[in-house]
């Protein structure tokens, strides 16, 4: 069985994306990449695959990263919906 990056929604014509805005966040905070990893406990490879949307996090370090930047979840990361 492979892991899918995004739900196989594609008989009701709809793909759903995972936006996050953590590599604006981490600009805020004035935070590099491995200093946000070394903080979350992941490499920095994990990051830059993040910022770039090809990873999903799990619950549990999107958790974490938000704990980092003191926001509620669904603030940095949200569900975008995209007719196809």
């Amino acid at each position: 069985m492979t892991n899918r990056l995004y739900n196989d929604h594609e008989e009701i014509g709809v793909v759903k994306l995972l936006v996050n805005r953590v590599k604006e966040y981490r600009a805020r905070f004035d935070l590099t990449q491995g200093q946000l990893a070394e903080k979350i406990g992941v490499t920095r490879q994990t990051i830059v695959s993040l910022e770039k949307g090809s990873y999903i996090p799990s619950l549990l370090l999107a958790m974490n990263i938000a704990e980092v930047f003191n926001e509620p979840i669904e603030v940095i990361f949200s569900k975008k919906e995209e007719e196809k």
